[in-house]
This record gives structure tokens, C-alpha cells and sequence, in this order.
């Protein structure tokens, strides 16, 4: 009677610890894949580009030189393929930027998000029309055309603007030559402090074989336009852009 006590509290035990071993694995698991997100996506967002600086848009008046001041921050993302890819053969199918908000304000401006301009000439256009509402997508084709809206199946590029509008206006009958860049800034006495902002928002990768989304969050402009006119960084190190299975 007193061994079978024995027994039946060693299979308890052990019963417990093998419970114990199983929910650490779980919550180490868990854990892991909060901090480091999926390691075994089809496609990766490999790099992406953010060029920083300004422009004039120009108005009718009188003077030689009459212009809105904006701006701007584009964005570039590049998806590639993963050929380390544990799984099926796949495509992409969509790529979107969605839940765009503005996590820091600028002193000066307004902040508008803009989609690539649908026809020839200008990669941009300041149209209500491509004024970014809600989300932009990206549809999966051929082959990458910003125009379109499509983004490679098996990997390519997608555009996105940020813009800082209502900086002010400016005028002048002086000055010979302009040059739209950051140093427009200088012209109506604005400064770094009062054109900071950021912005947040997710990027969904959805795919034949899954949809993953990450949070980006973004300082801008990122780096002194004012006086350089021009500034641009290009993120190839991606890793605390943390990927997700929807």
C-alpha cells in the first residue's frame, strides 16, 4: 500500500514537472516570437530609403518668385524574396501602409500623406485626389509600377510621401536663381524645432500563404535640410522592424 502511495506520487511529480517544462517552452516560445516576430516569411522588406527636403509650389502673382513652401519626406520600401523560405511556392499579392497617424505634431504645418501621381511627369502631385485617406495598396503584378499601384509578385518597390504643408508663403522680384531644396526653409525663418515631426504606421505584407504586418515609426526630416538643402538615410538593417503573422 505504501509503495503504491510512492508510485502515485512520483507520477504526480512528475506529471507536474513535465506541466512545468511544457508551459516555460510555451511561454519562452511566446516570448521570442514578441521580440523577434516571424523569422520564416515568404518575402522580407530588405531596405528601406527616406530622402528628406524641400520645395516651392508655385502660384500666380506678380512678383518673380511667388510660392507655397512644402515639405517633403519620401519613402521607398524594398520586398524581396526569401529563398531561405520554409514553405509552398507564393506570390505576393498586396502590399499596404494603413493606420497612419501623426505621433508628434510639427510646431509649423500640416501633415498630409500622398500617394505616386497616376500620370506622366511629376513622380508627385499636391491633387486632393492623391491625398492618402485611409490606407495605400499596393497590388501585386508583373512588375513594380508606382503609376499603377502594383508592386512585383516575387518582390519589387512601393512609394509613399509625407508632407509638411502651410509652412508658409514666399515672395521675392531679387533673387536671380531659387533652388527648391531644404534651404527654402531658411527664407521664411523656419527652423529644425518647429519642422520636427513623426509619424506611425503599419506595413501589411499579404501574401498567397499568409498576411504579416510591422509597426514603423518615423522622426522627420531626417537630417538638418536647412542647412544642407538635401538629407537622406537608407535603412538596409531591418531587424527592429518586427514582422507579425495576422
Amino acid at each position: 500500500m505504501e509503495k503504491d502511495k510512492k508510485k502515485q506520487a512520483i507520477k504526480l511529480c512528475v506529471l507536474i514537472f513535465t506541466i512545468i517544462i511544457i508551459l516555460v517552452t510555451a511561454v519562452t516560445i511566446m516570448l521570442k516570437y514578441e521580440i523577434e516576430g516571424d523569422k520564416n516569411m515568404p518575402f522580407n522588406l530588405s531596405k528601406m530609403v527616406i530622402v528628406s527636403t524641400a520645395e516651392g509650389k508655385e502660384k500666380k502673382g506678380n512678383e518673380k518668385w511667388n510660392f507655397d513652401i512644402i515639405q517633403n519626406n519620401d519613402f521607398y520600401f524594398y520586398i524581396d524574396k526569401n529563398y531561405k523560405y520554409h514553405g509552398s511556392d507564393t506570390y505576393i499579392e498586396k502590399v499596404r501602409i494603413e493606420n497612419i497617424q501623426v505621433i508628434k505634431e510639427p510646431k509649423v504645418g500640416q501633415i498630409k500623406a500622398y500617394m505616386p501621381n497616376s500620370v506622366d511627369g511629376r513622380l508627385y502631385s499636391y491633387d486632393n485626389e492623391y491625398i492618402i485617406e485611409e490606407s495605400l495598396e499596393y497590388k501585386g503584378g508583373a512588375k513594380s509600377n508606382s503609376q499603377t499601384l502594383e508592386i512585383g509578385s516575387q518582390g519589387g518597390n512601393i512609394l509613399i510621401r509625407f508632407s509638411n504643408t502651410g509652412l508658409g508663403k514666399y515672395t521675392s522680384n531679387d533673387e536671380k536663381e531659387i533652388l527648391h531644396d531644404g534651404t527654402l526653409l531658411k527664407k521664411i525663418d523656419l527652423t529644425s524645432e518647429d519642422i520636427n515631426f513623426a509619424v506611425s504606421f503599419d506595413f501589411v505584407l499579404e501574401t498567397k500563404n499568409g498576411t504579416y504586418s510591422a509597426n514603423i515609426q518615423m522622426d522627420m526630416p531626417v537630417g538638418d535640410i536647412i542647412e544642407n538643402g538635401t538629407a537622406s538615410i537608407e535603412k538596409d538593417n531591418i531587424e527592429d522592424i518586427i514582422f507579425k503573422r495576422q
